[in-house]
């Protein structure tokens, strides 16, 4: 099980969590018919799609809060979902998508705000059962709020300019540990200008906020890494960076 590295201690992961899922919250509640039907960052996703995808997921998350992973799995298998992750993401999307967007709305609110409350009472260091083992609840929460602050992003709900430097820091911070506790070989340093990262001896200076897209997938094409990487040395540490999506 992993435990909770030093440079994570000095945030709260709840109160990061309630900040993305209080700011998804405000931009669904706002918005408008047309808006619902525009197309998110997530390839094949509407910004309804998105909000479908956090209902459904919280089958995921009351299972491990029940312990009852084994009986989330045996519900998938009874409904033909295959495919895995990705599999059970495009089911909780299909399944929604006839439904008023307001029930759906209805759904992952209550339901996501059962999974705050008790992941908070459960404390940092308790721990959840999970489909890949016993995690601490801390550890969970701060994936769950780096899930939220990048579907926000999907779907443009606005970041004040008073937030925009601390979700930058712990948002980079947990990329950071998330990389490390994937795959110890991929190296990274954090600076005060830039994140210095190498895998395979192919290395980068990256900007924090480039940094950030590109642990959670959501780095456009266009936009190198660090302009003195060739193409191909490009796109093989992409795909070591990805780790939180």
């Amino acid at each position: 099980m992993t435990r909770e590295p030093d440079e994570l201690a000095h945030f709260n992961p709840f109160d990061l969590l309630d900040a993305e899922a209080e700011r998804l919250d405000r931009h669904f509640s706002r918005l408008g018919t047309e808006a619902w039907n525009l197309p998110s960052r997530c390839e094949g996703w509407s910004v309804r799609d998105v909000l479908a995808h956090l209902a459904g997921e919280e089958l995921y998350n009351h299972a491990c809060l029940d312990d009852d992973v084994g009986g989330f799995f045996a519900m998938l298998a009874r409904e033909g979902v295959e495919g895995g992750l990705a599999g059970f993401n495009d089911w909780c999307v299909r399944r929604r998508r006839g439904l008023p967007v307001e029930d759906v709305l209805t759904e992952w609110r209550h339901r996501n705000a059962e999974t705050r409350r008790r992941m908070r009472a459960l404390g940092r260091d308790a721990v959840l059962p999970t489909a890949a083992g016993p995690y601490p609840v801390g550890l969970q929460a701060f994936h769950y709020a780096s899930e939220y602050a990048t579907h926000a992003d999907d779907v443009r709900a606005p970041v004040g300019e008073d937030e925009t430097d601390h979700r930058i820091w712990w948002r980079t911070e947990v990329g950071v540990f998330a990389l490390a506790e994937r795959d110890p070989a991929v190296q990274v340093e954090v600076t005060a200008e830039r994140i210095w990262v190498c895998a395979h001896g192919v290395c980068a200076q990256v900007p924090a906020p480039v940094f950030v897209e590109a642990t959670v997938g959501r780095l456009p094409d266009g936009l190198p890494l660090d302009r003195g990487l060739g193409d191909a040395f490009d796109r093989e540490l992409r795909s070591e960076l990805r780790c939180l999506a």
